[in-house]
């Protein structure tokens, strides 16, 4: 059997973008979407995130449990000398080459690298790039794009070399055309851009070369619309943007959830307070959501409301849906971890429904941050899932029926 590794170097150092690796898209860290995206691959044997960060490889553990691969998944600790800003990715990749052989006691045959900072890369990229070694006969593949852009160089007019941006008297140059000339897109030869996404290589030939290219090279084609690398704060907002239109759409279901974890102000109500003359305030909350509550109490799941307002409604909603309740909480997230450790619930197997930035915490928490549809934008963004249905006009429900299905009696599959 052919044994197929795929490392995943995820520094915890990032000067571009802060803890890059566990920003999340689409509600899921950058690590355990990489992570996802290899465990998809039925020819990738085990994952191997090499990093320093301990944050860093317990998102990946996680996301291997979540995936249903926690045995394909392993971390390595990276040493100090091939961890700073001018190692290279292959020594990374050479030693978690060296430490999984060790470890399991197996050669490996067909290694990949995997960059979490192509946020849209599936799981039938690494596939395709993986068979085109260990199937096809390439010695290196990698993932590109069809390209047909021209390209551009600054040079200084009187020597020839690269000028640097804002030179004064430099030229521009054409660097896969003449200027002269400018072919119609149809009359040009095909061009490819690297994605950076995915490499895969023949084991032994990597061990010999030292870097990623040697050999016959097969170029993988991925779809142009996924590829973008995350470098820079600007790159991660629109990774967020594009997360809803380029991410497939799901929804949890009973078989991923342990536990449901709720908001109150803004997730069970519409977010207003109604004042009287005497200072007592009054919200409004959803029938449809006390039902949809119920029917995940009769289901079997933990539930709990957690909210850092004061006021005694949240404590009296909560007591007449018989839900126990912590509110007046100004750490949510510290709260919601000593509760999963309390009630030995897996973070990873908690829905957290809520709508404003103090749920982002906790969203960084959980394996399934899900927002509603009138929450603030930051907190879409970072969700995993989106309710069609607004705060306080039956979006719990809403919940219920991904759980539960449409009758809120079957688990849904």
């Amino acid at each position: 059997m052919t044994t197929v590794l795929a490392v995943i170097p995820a520094r915890g150092g990032s000067k571009g973008v802060p803890g890059k690796n566990l920003a999340a898209v689409g509600g899921v860290p950058l690590v355990a979407r990489a992570v996802r995206a290899c465990t998809g691959s039925p020819l990738v044997t085990d994952v191997v995130v090499s990093t320093d960060d301990p944050a860093i490889a317990d998102a990946a553990r996680a996301a291997g449990t979540a995936a249903g691969a926690a045995g394909r998944v392993h971390c390595v600790e990276r040493p100090a000398d091939i961890a700073g800003d001018t190692a290279t990715s292959e020594s990374a990749v050479l030693h978690a080459v060296d430490a999984y052989e060790a470890e399991h006691g197996r050669t490996v045959d067909v290694v990949l690298l995997v960059q979490c900072t192509s946020p849209f890369l599936t799981a039938d990229d690494i596939d395709r790039v993986a068979s085109a070694v260990a199937k096809d006969g390439a010695d290196t593949a990698v993932t590109v794009a069809p390209f047909h852009a021209f390209v551009w160089r600054r040079e200084a007019a009187a020597t020839g070399t690269p000028a640097p941006a804002g030179t004064a008297h430099d030229d521009g140059l054409g660097v896969n055309h003449d200027k002269s000339h400018r072919p119609r897109r149809q009359d040009r030869p095909e061009d490819f851009l690297e994605t950076g996404a995915a490499y895969a290589m023949d084991a032994r030939g990597l061990r010999v070369h030292g870097h990623r290219f040697f050999g016959r090279t097969a170029l993988v084609e991925t779809d142009p619309a996924r590829v973008l690398e995350i470098d820079d704060p600007h790159d991660l907002a629109r990774a967020r943007a594009l997360a809803p239109l380029l991410d497939p759409v799901a929804v949890p279901t009973r078989a991923d959830v342990d536990a449901v974890v709720l908001d109150f102000d803004g997730t069970q109500t519409d977010d207003r307070v109604l004042v009287d003359s005497d200072g007592r305030e009054l919200v409004a909350v959803h029938r449809g959501d006390g039902l949809g509550i119920a029917a995940l109490r009769r289901a079997g799941l933990r539930l709990l409301v957690l909210s850092t307002e004061q006021n005694p409604v949240v404590a009296a909603r909560a007591s007449k849906l018989g839900l126990p309740v912590l509110h007046g909480i100004d750490r949510k997230d510290a709260a919601l971890e000593r509760w999963c450790a309390e009630n030995a619930v897996a973070p990873e197997r908690v829905l957290y429904a809520g709508n404003d930035v103090n749920d982002l915490p906790c969203f960084g928490l959980v394996g399934w941050p899900v927002a509603v549809a009138s929450a603030h934008d930051s907190v879409r963004a970072a969700a995993r899932a989106v309710t069609t249905t607004p705060g306080g006009a039956g979006a719990i429900r809403e919940i219920a029926t991904w759980l539960l299905g449409p009758t809120l009696s079957t688990p849904a599959q």
